[in-house]
C-alpha cells in the first residue's frame, strides 16, 4: 500500500493540475476563452496547456461570450466535454440566454437523450479594486436555475477535487473561484481524487454557534473563530462547497448541536443562498434553534473601486465576531 503524499500548492496550481490531468485522460475535453491559449489565461488558469495539448484543444476566442458558449453547448450535445473559461464571472452574464434556455434545459427537452457535460468557470468576488464589472459572485442566481450545478470552492484541495468532478459530470456546472483565493496555499494529494457535489465540509468543529461560510468567507470565519476562543466561544464552521446541490442536512446536524446559526457570504442578502439556507433550517430544524437565524452579507450595492470603500461593503473577521456575539446575546 503506497502512502499518499500531500504537497503545499496554491489554489491556481490545484485547478491547473485538475484540468491538465483530465485533458490527458480524455481527448474529448477542450477549453475555450479569451486569452487562454499561448498566454495561459488572465489568471494563469491554462498556463502551459497550449504547449502540451495544442491549439485545437486550447481555443482562444474573440470577445463573444454568447457565441463561444453556444459553440460549447453544441459540442457538448455532440459528445465533447468543453470548458469555457470566462476570466471574470461577470462576463458569463453576456451568455445568460444560452446558459439558461439551452445548457440548463437540453437534458429535459430531449427527455434525457442528450447530456450537457459543460463547465463554465470564472473568477468572482470583490478585492484588488477591480470594481463593479469584475467583482460579482452570482452563485445564488445560478443556483436558482434548474439543471445547473454550482461549485464554490474555498481551498486548493476542494478546488482540484471539485473541478475534476465538474469536468466528469454530464450536467452543466458553473465553477466559481474567488480571485483572493488564487494564491491561497493548502495541502493537496499527489494521487487521484475527486470531491463529490452536495457534500458540505465541517471545516472546524464547535459547540456554541454554527457559522455557514462560503468561498473566501471561510477564511474570515476561521480568523474570527481563533479570536473568539480567547473568550471561550466555540464556533463550528460549515463550508457548503457547492450551492447546487446544497447540503442542508449537514447544516441541520450542526444546528442541532449548537442551537444557533450565522450564514456569512460576500454576495448580496436579498434572494441570496443565505436566504435559502435560513428558510430550510427554520422549516426543518425550528425546534433546534435557540435564537433567530442571522445572515451577514455584502452591502446591497455595486462594488466600489475605492479600496477603503470596497473593504467597507464586504464582511470580514471583525464583522463576523460582532455578529456571533450578537447572536449569542439573543
Amino acid at each position: 500500500m503506497t502512502q499518499e503524499i500531500l504537497r503545499e500548492i496554491t489554489f491556481s496550481d490545484a485547478t491547473l493540475e485538475a484540468l491538465s490531468e483530465e485533458m490527458a485522460g480524455d481527448p474529448s475535453i477542450f477549453v475555450v476563452g479569451e486569452g487562454i491559449g499561448p498566454r495561459g489565461g488572465n489568471f494563469k488558469t491554462t498556463v502551459g496547456l497550449y504547449e502540451k495539448y495544442g491549439a485545437l484543444r486550447l481555443c482562444d476566442t474573440p470577445i463573444a461570450e454568447r457565441g463561444f458558449v453556444g459553440l460549447c453547448i453544441g459540442a457538448a450535445m455532440a459528445g465533447a466535454r468543453p470548458v469555457a473559461d470566462f476570466m471574470f464571472v461577470d462576463f458569463i452574464l453576456d451568455a445568460m440566454g444560452e446558459i439558461v434556455n439551452q445548457a440548463a434545459k437540453i437534458q429535459y427537452m430531449s427527455s434525457g437523450r442528450l447530456t450537457m457535460p459543460l463547465v463554465l468557470r470564472g473568477c468572482m468576488g470583490a478585492g484588488n479594486s477591480t470594481s463593479t464589472h469584475h467583482s460579482g459572485s452570482y452563485y445564488s442566481m445560478f443556483a436558482h436555475i434548474p439543471g445547473l450545478r454550482v461549485a464554490v470552492p474555498s481551498n486548493p484541495y476542494d478546488a482540484k477535487g471539485l473541478l475534476k468532478t465538474a469536468i466528469r459530470s454530464d450536467d452543466p456546472v458553473v465553477f466559481l473561484e474567488h480571485k483572493l483565493l488564487l494564491n491561497q496555499q493548502g495541502q493537496v494529494p499527489d494521487g487521484e481524487y475527486t470531491v463529490p457535489f452536495g457534500k458540505a465540509d465541517i471545516v472546524q468543529p464547535g459547540n456554541d454557534v454554527t457559522v455557514v461560510a462560503l468561498s473566501v468567507m471561510v477564511w474570515h470565519a476561521i480568523e474570527a473563530a481563533n479570536e473568539l476562543t480567547q473568550d471561550d466561544i466555540s464556533i463550528e464552521i460549515v463550508d457548503p462547497r457547492t450551492v447546487a446541490p446544497l447540503d442542508v442536512d449537514t447544516i441541520l446536524e450542526s444546528v442541532r448541536k449548537t442551537g444557533r446559526l450565522l450564514i456569512v457570504e460576500e454576495s448580496y442578502g436579498p434572494c441570496g443562498i443565505g436566504s435559502e439556507i435560513a428558510a430550510q433550517v427554520q422549516e426543518r430544524g425550528f425546534d433546534d434553534l435557540d435564537a433567530p437565524v442571522y445572515r451577514l452579507n455584502g452591502a446591497h450595492t455595486p462594488v466600489p473601486y475605492s479600496p477603503p470603500l470596497e473593504q467597507d461593503v464586504i464582511p470580514n473577521s471583525e464583522t463576523i465576531i460582532e455578529a456571533v456575539r450578537n447572536l449569542l446575546a439573543e
